[in-house]
């Protein structure tokens, strides 16, 4: 069996919260249990994973969720450095996000799935809070870093409490919190763990403008997963550029009853005007349903690639 399989680790979480009397809290016991499962893992072997860092960005906090500690991990500056290091073998596996409820798709990561043949092995699905990090008060903040789509989702918070400071996008949240533990009159939008491990204070939680802020994160490699019973599978496809193209490739969902959880539309490199879209929909590769929907699909498609079918992940707290 595979060192790493995401559908039974979610299976054994699941039963151990459905488990639970009590008094510990759900996500106290996933850490305890995710914890033992990592060092289990690790007997066999440490696996590699590349994320985009530094330390305690969200996305390292996502890779923590669905790997542990007992991991080596590998931290890069880019989503494409992301992929290449899975590409090349350098990392089992990587950890990247694809799209957020508030700012829609991560169009680097959209970009890296046309170039590389990776797959989707699994998902984390992340409720993200912001906070606002600093070493002295608010009043006196001349500068906030953070990513940008961290900035754009805090945008209307910090036009309101924070107007004299300029917002300046940084490569991460952690990068920020790192540069404002450095720098006089500079504050951070990052995550509380970032607070704790660069020595700021949390002048204010939560900033984010809508509460229900939520990031999904694709884990990427050459491992397909088995099926679960309750799984998803990716797509991308590219359809001729001429009317009806899109309705007829959709009616392929419709006729088959297959429920699609996610669109986005990426303008192709190849040509003008011309563009791939990536799909979602419940279902696992193997199934009967799945497997007609695609062979009806692939006779409407230029292109037709499957990403990848992986367990569907619960939403957990940043």
């Amino acid at each position: 069996m595979e060192i790493y399989s995401p559908g039974r680790e979610d299976e054994v979480l699941s039963h151990i919260v459905t488990a639970n009397p009590g008094p510990l809290q759900e996500q106290c016991v996933r850490a305890i249990f995710r914890e033992l499962m990592s060092g289990s893992r690790a007997l066999e072997k440490t696996l590699k994973i590349s994320y985009l860092g530094p330390q305690y960005s969200f996305s390292h906090l996502a890779a923590l969720e669905k790997f542990g500690q007992s991991v080596d991990y590998i931290p890069v500056g880019s989503i494409q450095a992301v992929f290449e290091e899975v590409n090349r073998g350098h990392a089992d596996f990587g950890l990247v996000p694809v799209e957020n409820s508030t700012d829609g798709r991560i169009s680097d990561t959209l970009e890296m799935f046309t170039r590389l043949p990776l797959q989707i092995c699994a998902e984390a699905r992340l409720r993200v809070h912001h906070n606002l990090l600093a070493k002295c008060p608010q009043s006196d903040i001349r500068r906030v870093y953070s990513k940008e789509q961290a900035l754009s989702q805090c945008r209307t918070w910090l036009s309101k409490n924070v107007p004299q400071a300029q917002l300046i996008p940084v490569a991460s949240t952690a990068t920020a919190a790192e540069l404002a533990a450095r720098e006089p009159n500079a504050a951070a939008v990052a995550s509380r763990q970032a607070a704790t491990h660069y020595g700021l204070d949390i002048v204010q939680g939560n900033i984010e403008d809508v509460p229900h802020n939520i990031t999904r994160f694709a884990v990427i490699g050459d491992q397909p997963s088995q099926r679960t019973g309750r799984d998803k599978t990716a797509i991308m496809f590219q359809i001729p550029h001429k009317p009806g193209s899109l309705s007829d490739a959709l009616m392929v969902f419709k006729k088959n009853r297959v429920n699609l959880t996610w669109i986005e539309s990426f303008p192709s490199r190849e040509a003008e005007q011309e563009y791939l879209f990536f799909v979602d929909f419940e279902g696992h590769a193997t199934d009967g349903r799945t497997r007609r929907t695609l062979a009806a699909l692939e006779r409407r498609c230029q292109r037709l690639v499957t990403l990848g079918s992986f367990p569907m992940s619960d939403c957990l707290d940043a």
